[in-house]
Formats: structure tokens, sequence, C-alpha cells
């Protein structure tokens, strides 16, 4: 068992810890009496590893609530619904909020846990590769509102943030397919090494897949053939997260409140949350993952249009992506998107920071008004 800190100066205010199964989990939670489990309905049902985590909270005598994960329930009706429900089970100040799920599920329950009582305490258990890497790491907590993504929330630390690869055993393919897009994008802001690295591996479980699929008797794409060919490769991903882990919590001791560093970790995201957005108002599908991997090439083009990338950067960045099967036709011009990259929570005075990949591990923050990066992209 491995433990990743976030600090404020020497002060560790939150552990990351990196184990090979469920079981360190029990001790993790040995010093906090008053346990609240908040668990994703989706992940109660289909994975098994979650299954082995509830015999120990039950044993433990946790009371268990569970929560639908997806955007529509993303808001502030399901917090409240978590705050009711913590009232009604007697939880006191000394209360520990544990989310098992996904990133929805860890956002909801972590922003429940900050307004409750004014604050409680609260750790997460990420079932999803995106939650890993990403959306359980740095505090944010939120919940989406009229029609944008986190339009409400706050930054707080959880306790105690569990990261075990056995949970996603079970994850379908689009589903870690969006987390490695994350993934990606960490080691794009910082390398050391590990982003060919990564590349290698998704590339190497694409065709595995591929492979798969076409060596079946049905010769159809499906979940089946992808469990047992991420299970194969598990034990080679765990380094990898722990990598983009530690490269996140870096940041986050940096710059906790976003101020300066860590917006580098919004890569991709300007141009994501309008295409989320925009896929939300129409009914249409794209996970946060596959937005995130169109959004870093919109960022590399536009770096490219203003001369701070090398030409071909962000060509190349898109063989990359689309090599490990992660990127997906862009039904929306960067017109389409103006209007909601206007309102970016992150916008001051007119302009938005845009995060620009120079190179792999070098990224700066541009400030560009909107006009501006759609005229630059055409």
């Amino acid at each position: 068992m491995d433990q990743i800190n976030i600090y404020s100066g020497e002060e560790v205010l939150s552990r990351i810890v990196v184990a090979d199964g469920v079981e360190a989990l029990e001790e993790c939670l040995e010093q906090y009496r008053n346990v609240f489990v908040v668990m994703d309905s989706n992940v109660a049902m289909k994975c098994p590893a979650a299954y082995d985590m509830s015999q120990m909270l039950n044993r433990r005598g946790a009371p268990g609530m569970l929560v639908e994960a997806s955007e529509e329930a993303k808001c502030m009706e399901t917090v409240m619904d978590i705050c009711g429900w913590l009232l009604d089970n007697g939880a006191d100040r000394d209360a520990l909020v544990l989310a098992i799920g996904g990133g929805v599920t860890t956002d909801m329950a972590g922003f429940a846990a900050s307004l409750y009582k004014r604050g409680v305490r609260f750790a997460y258990v990420p079932t999803t590769l995106l939650a890993q890497v990403d959306a359980a790491i740095g505090g944010k907590t939120g919940v989406n509102a009229w029609g944008y993504k986190n339009m409400l929330g706050t930054i707080r630390q959880p306790e105690f943030t569990y990261l075990c690869p056995q949970v996603l055993e079970s994850l379908p393919m689009q589903d870690f397919q969006s987390g490695a897009a994350e993934m990606l994008k960490t080691f794009i802001i910082e390398d050391g090494g590990h982003y060919a690295r990564a590349v290698a591996l998704l590339q190497d479980l694409a065709a595995d897949f591929v492979k798969a699929c076409e060596s079946s008797s049905t010769l159809s794409y499906n979940e089946e053939h992808w469990s047992e060919v991420l299970s194969r490769r598990l034990s080679q991903m765990t380094p990898l997260i722990a990598a983009a882990a530690k490269v996140k919590a870096g940041v986050v001791s940096r710059d906790q409140y976003e101020t300066g560093e860590r917006r580098k970790l919004n890569l991709g995201h300007t141009f994501a949350h309008a295409i989320e957005s925009l896929a939300h108002r129409q009914h249409d599908e794209m996970d946060h993952g596959h937005a995130v991997a169109l959004g870093m090439v919109y960022a590399a083009q536009l770096s490219e249009k203003l001369g701070m990338a090398e030409e071909g950067f962000a060509a190349a960045l898109e063989r990359d992506l689309d090599s490990c099967l992660l990127l997906v036709i862009c039904p929306y011009g960067v017109k389409d998107m103006a209007e909601a990259m206007r309102k970016d929570k992150k916008a001051e005075e007119g302009k938005v920071h845009f995060i620009l990949p120079r190179a792999i591990g070098d990224v700066t923050v541009h400030a560009l008004t909107v006009d501006e990066a759609v005229a630059l992209l055409g």
C-alpha cells in the first residue's frame, strides 16, 4: 500500500492511498467511528469488488445510501437528498461520508458533506478510471446547474482517496476510455516519460480488443471481449494511475484554490465543457473523457495558430488519441461552442484562460476572448 499526500505547506491535507485490492480499505477507516456510505447504485449492482467493500462496511454497521450517478441526477436536489439522509440517520459532526462510485458520486457526496452541518469529513473510493486519475483528486466538489457543468460547488479536501485498480474490472469500455483521456491529459501537462508509456499501453489494449472481436464468431464489439482484455492488463495500469495521481497531487499542493498553476489541469476542458453543454441540450451522447480528448486537440490547434507549438503537433496528438480509440466525431464547430465558452466559470474580465500545450510535458495559460479563439480556429 503506497501513499501520496496533498499538502498545504508542510501540513498534510489529504491522503491518496494506492492499493492492489479492497482489503486495505478497512485499515484506512479504523480511526473513523461513524461512517456513512453513499454508493452509486450501478456500482452496487455490477462491480464485484463493491460486494466485498459492502460486506466489510456492513460488519462495521455503517448505514448506506444508493444514488443515481448520472449528469441529470448531478444536481442540488440529489445533494439535499444526501443531506436529509445523513440527518435522518443521526450523522453528527464527527461523521465520515464515504463515497463509493465515479466522479459524479464523489462530486455530489463531497459537496453534500461540505454543506451538512457546515462541513463534515468525507473520503472517496473512486470506481472509474476517470475518477481515479482526476475527478476524485484535488478537493473540487459540485453539481450541474442551469444547463452548465459544475456551476455550484466547493473546494474542500477529502480525508483520503482510495485507489484500487481491482474496482475497474467491470468498467465498461466507454467509461474506461473516458478516464484514459484524462490520464493522457495529465501526462501532457507533466510528462516524466509516462505519456509515451500510457499511449503504448492504451494502443495495446485497443489492438487486443479489436483482435478479440475479429476472432469472435459473432464478429461483434461487446463488453465481454473488453472485460477479458482489460482484466489481463489491469496490473499494468496501477503505476500509471499512481503516476497521474501524483502529478495532480503535486499541482494541487502548490495551488489548491486554482489561482495559478492549477489552471493547467483544465487542459482541453474549456472546449470539453462547451461540447458537453451542447450535447446535453440537444440530447446527444457525449461523455466527459471523450469531450476532453476533443478539447485537447482544439487546444493544440489553437496553440499552433498562436505559434506556441510546432507545426504538426496537433496532428500528432490527434493520431495518438485516435490510435487509443479515444476520439469520437464532434458534431459541433467552434462557433457552436462560443456561447458556452463565454459562460466558462473560470472566465475573468471577458477573457478565458485557455490552457495550451506547447509540447508533451509543457503547457501554458493564455488568456483570450472567445471571439479571438474562434477566429483563430476558423
